[in-house]
């Protein structure tokens, strides 16, 4: 264990080679594997079990009986060195369960800062998680899943593996997400669909009438009526501002991805 200043209790377990930065507040019971690297400012409550090679972030707090870095439940997983990277002043609260990365994935879960993580979330093997993320109670994502900046995803929902949240998402709770959620859109439902722009979160960040009638003129374009996705795509360069960086170009860009891979959530049929 390398450490600076410390206040770890005395009924926490520390294993050598464990790194703590400065001002780390370590709780009874809890349990730092050999492998881990905990930023400044880290907090854990009591019975905190933290394994592999594992690193968090400055100023991150972890709550009660969370569980990050224990091997990753896969059985291709044999046993090879992989990590989870856990970025700067998240809130992981109580049995939030996080896993490693394996070799056929990279070899990392990544998750970004000022994250908050509501009781009994769990991120599985080789997701990669954006930063102002928001997973509220009993989230489940599959292995693999990516979940952009700012997305929000309701309580008891599950995230089929592989699948993607776009940027300033929301996800209504209890749904059930087998494709990609187009960003700035919300979806709810137990088997998906699209529920329209995320107007209200767009709005609380602070998108202007310009950037959300763009979006608009986006989806309006794409749900209109049925077509052949090439010449959506086509038709979408010629909404003025459209190929300006910004969240236009972001939607297009996730939404030519989405085509070619599991497709994307749309309205109810």
């Amino acid at each position: 264990m390398t450490a600076h200043y410390l206040g770890i209790h005395p009924a926490a377990v520390i294993e050598d080679g464990a790194q703590l930065g400065h001002d780390v507040n370590i709780g009874p019971f809890c349990h730092v594997g050999p492998g881990v690297v905990l930023g400044d400012g880290c907090s854990l409550h009591s019975h905190v079990v933290i394994q592999g090679e594992t690193s968090l972030g400055e100023g991150t707090e972890v709550y009660p009986f969370a569980s990050l870095g224990l091997a990753p439940q896969d059985k291709k997983y044999a046993g090879e060195r992989t990590m989870l990277v856990i970025g700067e002043r998240n809130v992981i609260r109580e049995y939030v369960t996080m896993q490693p990365g394996t070799q056929g994935g990279g070899g990392v879960t990544r998750v970004g800062d000022r994250g908050l993580f509501m009781v009994g979330c769990h991120v599985a093997h080789d997701c990669q998680i954006g930063d102002d993320v928001i997973l509220v109670n009993h989230v489940s994502l599959g292995g693999h899943v990516e979940v952009e900046d700012a997305a929000i995803i309701g309580g008891l929902s599950g995230v089929h593996q592989f699948c993607r949240i776009g940027r300033h998402a929301m996800v209504g709770a209890h749904s059930m997400i087998v494709r990609d959620v187009l960003p700035y859109t919300t979806v709810t439902g137990q088997r998906a669909h699209f529920a329209g722009l995320n107007l209200v979160g767009l709005k609380r960040h602070g998108f202007d009438n310009e950037v959300r009638r763009q979006l608009q003129d986006i989806i309006d374009t794409l749900f209109s009526e049925p077509g052949i996705m090439e010449q959506r795509l086509d038709e979408f360069q010629r909404i003025p501002g459209v190929g300006e960086a910004g969240p236009a170009k972001n939607l297009l860009t996730f939404l030519k991805r989405a085509s070619k891979g599991r497709g994307f959530t749309g309205p109810l049929e």
